[in-house]
């Protein structure tokens, strides 16, 4: 088999790794044991601030305040004690000024809000998806994938947002659904693959480790590539799989067997569910129970909940029930953890 030393090398001589500047691939193995068995477990809220990584591309900032207070003090009235904040093109980066939207947030603002959440008692965490199937926030970088210069902006971006975030824990960097069946319907499509995604993933990585934090990904990937997954990425990495419906029965579907594969493996997770779908109150608190009884609580960092809306008026009742759903799913899980 082939181990990710190997791996390494394989792409150094193909030139992949030469090509990224600064890449320190021993930040990637690693290991940033952040959370021990007596601290609290992480119960996250993820909420948009850009919304450009779907097929619609909005110019001006897509945000409600009143809505976002309203979502931050129901936060603390659920007591969950964090939130991932999609920050994408919804900040005028002083390094890349020229991604921000209409509107977009100063970073001045940004940093009177973060001070405001850390005085709700709330851990607020950075997301930046770097995807090629989520990415429209980096207008043209987007489509500079795997260059000189994309992996200039993405250093940039997230030393700058490091920095912002004082030295945030975690550091999400998305990496969700990069495949053919979801850019499908669009007229450009880019889908890294084999040792090119690779080499991506550990350049974006090692920059956040760089930088003092640990990263964080969405798992998908590991569905269809189990092999190829275990041998290629760090134990150091933050793993949230997630599951948007209820059905955990024998056989499991794949979103499901991959809970299984990561725990398996020896990943720490953190599990993510979601009441996007019409019907689906009881996803997260499915996704509780299973993680509680198939993960080990020493590997098992909590949970997060994704409502997958627009952070708008329209979404409100959306965004607080989902909010108090992760509540509810949390009341669950301290009076039947395991041990």
């Amino acid at each position: 088999m082939e181990t990710r030393r190997d791996f390494i090398k394989k792409i150094s001589a193909a030139g992949i790794v030469s090509s990224m500047p600064s890449l320190a691939f021993p930040y990637a193995d690693s290991r940033l044991t952040q959370i021990e068995n007596n601290e609290p477990k992480i119960w996250a809220m993820l909420l948009h601030l850009s919304v450009n990584m779907w097929r619609k591309y909005y110019k001006d900032l897509q945000f409600n305040e009143s809505v976002w207070n309203a979502a931050l003090n129901k936060m603390v009235e659920s007591e969950l004690n964090m939130i991932v904040m999609d920050l994408g093109d919804a900040i005028i980066y002083d390094s890349h000024p020229e991604i921000a939207v209409n509107n977009a947030w100063s970073t001045s603002r940004l940093k009177e809000e973060l001070k405001k959440i850390r005085d709700m008692g709330l851990e607020p965490i950075p997301k930046l998806n770097f995807s090629t199937g989520h990415d429209a926030w980096l207008k043209d970088y987007g489509r500079m994938v795997s260059s000189k210069k994309y992996y200039d902006v993405c250093r940039d971006l997230i030393e700058e947002v490091t920095y912002l975030f004082d030295s945030p824990r975690f550091f999400h960097l998305g990496m969700d659904e990069e495949k053919e069946q979801y850019q499908s319907p669009e007229n450009y499509m880019i889908i890294r693959l084999n040792q090119v995604y690779w080499g991506d993933l550990y350049f974006l990585i090692s920059e956040v480790f760089k930088n003092g934090s640990r990263p964080w990904i969405w798992q998908d990937y590991i569905r269809t590539h189990l092999e190829d997954f275990a041998r290629h990425m760090p134990k150091s990495v933050l793993q949230s799989n997630w599951y948007n419906r209820s059905n955990f029965v024998k056989p499991y579907n794949s979103s499901v067997q991959a809970y299984l594969n990561l725990e398996e493996l020896g990943y720490d997770q953190l599990p993510g569910g979601s009441n996007f779908y019409e019907g689906t109150d009881d996803c997260f608190i499915s996704n509780v129970k299973f993680c509680t009884e198939h993960i080990a609580d020493e590997r098992l960092y909590g949970f997060i909940q994704s409502p997958w809306k627009y952070t708008t008026e329209e979404n409100r009742s959306h965004l607080l029930r989902s909010i108090e759903l992760a509540g509810e799913g949390k009341k669950w899980f301290e009076a039947n953890r395991k041990g």
